[in-house]
């Protein structure tokens, strides 16, 4: 059972949407919500104490891209939690190929950085009880009707995933939208091979599939922005039948963290070719996933970051 629950870029989209669902139910008595933004957080704080009718949520503030950050919220939480949803993430801004300090690019950074300090440090210091969730995506194995490419490495050595990090596997020609897949496609073997080092704690990836309503490309370049926000999401997926609601994608995060059904180590996501509907195990698609010595140079990769 989970009663105390840590979710990052808790104050907008999907994160928001997990954090009143899980404060609906009845043996959820603590909620943090990780956001960057303090005025934001207090902002949606305030709103989610209207919609549940319950007082339960913290703020907790950090930033996933930064790993000082990180281990300062981590360093000031106090007591433990069951679970922790790692949600933010995004296109990385509008200069996602940008190099920060920690040696990967800015869409990198966002998402993974900040995530595999988190989870680890919570773990090391052993804050962390039962369960951590990454919000990955169908993009990590491909997306074929939204020409979003399978990454299919040449190795999938520690070297070759790095470079997929710092942005050097894609040379000059810099796609943010492809990028965004193989920087999950990392993220998720990095979960895997943590599951099998902490075997008392369950690790599970989840794509909350296309949904609508969220905020990840809020902050992109302006025509990604525009494309996603304004094209893609509210005209072309949805007469595809290729999204679905916020709701719905937060429901999935939620059960991640709570079905038994999700096993320690693995990817689930919708069916091939699709991004919404029925959640499946994603090694069955693409077992190169599943290969555990990939997941451990995924592992090695993010720590010559760190």
């Amino acid at each position: 059972m989970n009663t105390s629950i840590l979710i990052t870029g808790a104050n907008a989209g999907l994160g928001k949407e997990t954090a009143r669902q899980l404060a609906l139910k009845k043996e959820t008595t603590r909620i943090i919500m990780g956001c960057r933004n303090p005025e934001k957080a207090k902002i949606a704080k305030t709103e989610l104490e209207t919609a549940t009718g319950r007082n339960i949520f913290e703020i907790l503030i950090m930033d996933v891209s930064n790993v000082e950050s990180v281990k300062k919220a981590v360093d000031s939480l106090e007591g433990k939690i069951d679970a922790l949803i790692m949600n933010a993430g995004g296109m990385g801004g509008r200069t996602p190929e940008k190099m920060t300090e920690s040696g990967m690019n800015e869409l990198a950074a966002t998402n993974v950085l900040g995530h595999v300090v988190l989870a680890e440090e919570l773990v090391k210091a052993e804050k962390l009880t039962n369960v951590v969730m990454l919000a990955s995506s169908e993009a990590a194995r491909g997306i074929k009707k939204m020409g979003m490419k399978r990454p299919v490495l040449k190795t999938n050595s520690t070297e070759e995933l790095a470079s997929i990090l710092d942005g050097s596997y894609f040379g000059e020609k810099f796609d943010a939208m492809q990028a965004y897949g193989h920087v999950k496609y990392v993220a998720t073997l990095w979960m895997s091979s943590l599951a099998r080092k902490n075997p008392n704690i369950k690790f599970v990836s989840m794509s909350p599939g296309a949904t609508s309503g969220t905020a990840a490309a809020d902050n992109a370049a302006p025509m990604i922005k525009f494309m996603f926000k304004y094209i893609m999401m509210p005209i072309v997926m949805p007469l595809r039948g290729m999204v679905h609601k916020v709701d719905k994608g937060a429901a999935r995060f939620v059960d991640a963290i709570s079905n038994n059904v999700y096993k320690s180590g693995g990817f689930y996501a919708s069916t091939e070719q699709k991004v919404v509907g029925e959640v499946v195990d994603q090694f069955n698609i693409y077992p190169t996933m599943a290969n555990g010595t990939y997941q451990d140079n995924a592992y090695q990769a993010v720590h010559k970051f760190l």
